[in-house]
Parts: structure tokens; sequence; C-alpha cells
């Protein structure tokens, strides 16, 4: 199994192009499943969880190809049978919105409940409720979800309880070829559910009021092929930004949409970090003092700040000046990254949904062990701030969503590698 050593003490500086975002890439590839003619995607990360991904929609009848490395076509021309079986959906959940545009392409679907990192129970009932709203027969039976929609897709009035960006993307992608009109209220408002909506309509769906609480489907018959960018990853964007905060350095951060990225550089702000909007696709992050301020962050759906942020938020704060307050209000077990940052000598103290970090003037190089895929790249942060050799292990939570880390943080200066055990 791999690991990744790093030696900290460096300062980042230079120049990093930030990939495609997997939160978007998951969700645009299962929306080829809508269309029996070609989807093209540029921009395209090459992460696992793509991987896995594509591995999925070649078991239900998608030929897959990359072109180029960034580019990638998806041609659903003839579907198999539509069975995702647990082994292909175990391991992320993002398979499970297969389950859409297989009943929405076929009628009926066969699709096991879904994996993915253990930060919280994150049910799918938001999911399975918008179906059923739209005609859907479903029955869960040994860990499966059995749907049939005998009448097909119908137009339908969903008002999801609470924000849920999977729920919300599930149902534009089942909705788009629904017949009648779907409107979709407390909707999430992430750029990548707009980025979704955009893919959509370049195929002839009919969307709108995406990037709003409400979005309006009116369904079509059916969708064409389309060539589409992938948006930029802001998770992406806004971790390397972190990672200048917690070491020092000057870091231009291109091919990234410094827009998306608002509730961050508010708070980068507040512990006394420089952002430079550059241009729009360009952000500079400058960290003269070696240790930063401390300021209290929560967790919030977009436009808050992302919860995918939060854990390398926190690895600033282990070495801030002050004490911090971290509130986590979308995952209920999502500080796991804690105890193995305290492990290079952060004070962290968790009580449920918060945790206050008192930052320390020197944190000192230990192994580490990574928890899920967000968690690890805050121990890789931490661990680039400390002083003398950390070494983190189970890293393949890591290659699910971030595509060349170690090149990356090498080019701004960073000395790390990693070292495959035999």
């Amino acid at each position: 199994m791999d690991k990744i050593v790093i030696n900290g003490g460096n300062a980042l500086n230079g120049q990093v192009r930030i990939n495609g975002a997997k939160n978007s890439a998951l969700k645009l590839m299962a929306a080829a499943l809508l269309s029996d003619a070609p989807i093209t995607l540029t921009n395209m990360p090459d992460l696992a969880d793509t991987r896995f991904m594509a591995h999925l929609l070649a078991h239900l009848g998608v030929d897959v190809s990359r072109e180029n490395g960034t580019q990638m076509r998806l041609h659903a021309k003839a579907l198999a049978a539509p069975f995702a079986p647990y082994d292909l959906v175990r391991k992320m959940r993002a398979t499970f919105n297969v389950l859409g545009p297989l009943l929405a392409r076929q009628g009926h679907a066969r699709v096991s409940l879904p994996g993915g990192c253990a930060i919280g129970a994150r049910p799918v009932d938001l999911h399975l409720k918008a179906l059923e709203a739209m005609g859907v027969q479903i029955d869960l039976q040994e860990g499966y979800a059995v749907a049939n929609a005998p009448k097909g897709l119908q137009g339908a009035q969903i008002n999801f309880p609470f924000v849920s960006v999977g729920a919300t993307e599930h149902a534009l992608l089942a909705a788009v070829l629904a017949k009648g009109e779907t409107v979709l209220e407390n909707a999430a408002r992430e750029p990548e559910i707009t980025d979704l909506a955009n893919c959509l309509n370049a195929m002839g769906a009919k969307v709108t009021g995406a990037g709003s609480a409400t979005i309006t489907i009116k369904g079509v018959s059916s969708l064409a092929g389309a060539t589409h960018r992938v948006v930029p990853d802001r998770i992406e964007a806004g971790t390397y930004a972190l990672a200048v905060a917690a070491t020092g350095g000057d870091v231009l951060i291109e091919n990234c949409d410094p827009a998306h990225l608002g509730a961050l550089w508010d708070r980068m702000r507040a512990i006394d970090s420089g952002v430079e909007h550059v241009d729009a696709q360009t952000v500079r992050i400058i960290q003269k003092n070696d240790r930063c301020a401390a300021a209290d962050v929560e967790t919030q759906a977009y436009p808050g700040f992302p919860t995918d942020l939060q854990a390398q938020f926190m690895a600033v704060m282990c070495r801030a000046n002050g004490a911090s307050i971290i509130r986590e209000t979308i995952f209920e077990n999502r500080f796991m990254h804690a105890p193995e940052l305290s492990r290079l000598g952060a004070d962290i103290t968790v009580h449920g949904r918060e945790a206050i970090v008192r930052g320390m003037p020197t944190l000192h190089g230990a192994p580490i062990m990574a928890t899920d895929l967000r968690a690890s790249v805050s121990l890789v942060i931490a661990a680039l701030s400390a002083k003398g050799q950390s070494e983190v292990n189970r890293v393949y939570h890591l290659d699910r969503g971030f595509e060349g880390l170690e090149r990356k943080l090498s080019a701004l200066g960073a000395d790390i590698k990693r070292v495959r055990e035999t």
C-alpha cells in the first residue's frame, strides 16, 4: 500500500493548475446514460473515482474512452441490462445517481445502495422520494433499490425538506426526460449543479433556475450528444490556497473560478492571508507571516463555507496565533481527522459538531493515517507545516479526489514523495 512521506517546513511558491471538478465530473458522466448519442467531456480529472464510475458505466453498456488526457468520450448507444451490482457501487455514493437516468431511459433498474466515505449516515431517502414523486415504484430488497416506472417518469413538484446536493442532482438527471414539468424547491445551489444543468441544456434539455433555490425542468422526449467543459474544482483550488496559508509563500492558482469560493476568501482574509483576484480564472495567495491569525468557521450549504474544506481549514488553524471554533453543520461525523492532527502536536477538543482548535507554535512530524478523502489532504497540509518527517498512510483516499498531488506540491517547493510499499 502506498504512503506519502513529507519533510515539512518549506514555503510554497510558484503556479499550480486546477483540474476539473470531481463532484461535477461524476454526475456529468452519469448524464451520458440519458442519450444514445456521444457525449464529450473536456477538462476531465483523472481520478480513482472517475475511473470507478467509468467502470460502472461500461458495465451498463456505455462505451467510455479517454482522449488527449483531459478529454473523455461516453457513448450510450445501446444500454445493457439496467443492473448496478454492489461491487460497482460500494466505493462511492455518486454511483447511485445512475438510477434516475436508467429509469428515464429504460423504465426500470436495479441499483445497489451506495457506499463511500465514513463521514456520516448520508441516507438516500431524498433521492428515492424525489423519484417516487415522478411516478417510480421502488422496493428495497437485500441492499438494492429495485425501481420501475410503468407509466414512464412524470413531472412533479418536489420540495426538499433540507438542501441536498446529491438529491438535487439526481432529481435533475431524471426529470429532463420526464413527461411534463418538474419543479425542484429548496434545491442545492452549488456550481456543480449549474454545471450539470448547462451540460444537460447543451444536450437539448430545458432546465432553468439552476444556481437558485428553485429549478424548473420541462421534460423532453430525447436528448442529443454534446461537448461540455467540466467546471474547475473549487475544492482543489481551496485546498491549495489553504496549503499556502499553512506553510507561507506566494502561489498563483490557475484554471479555477475564484467567484465560486467567496466564503473561503472571507475566512482567509480573516486569518490575514493575502487573496488577490488576478483574473476570472486566476487567484494569487500570499502568506507572509509564519503563523496566521485564528478565526472561527461554520460549514454551510453553498454559498456558505464548504464542508469539503473544513478539514483543510482546521489544519491551518493548528498553527494559528490563537484559538478558533470550527462548527460542522452538514455531516455529523466529519471530525475524524482531529485525532490524527493531534498526533502532529495539534491541540483540538471536539464536542459533537464543534471543535476548538488552540493554535500551537510548532507541529512535529509523525506517522498519521487518512480516514476519508478531504481529511487525508488536511493531514498533508498539516505535515507540510510541521517540523520533521511525517508519513501519511492509506493515501488511496487522496487518489479519489486529487490528481497529481505530490507532483503539484513538489513543483511548488514541498519536500513530498510517494513511497510504494511491497
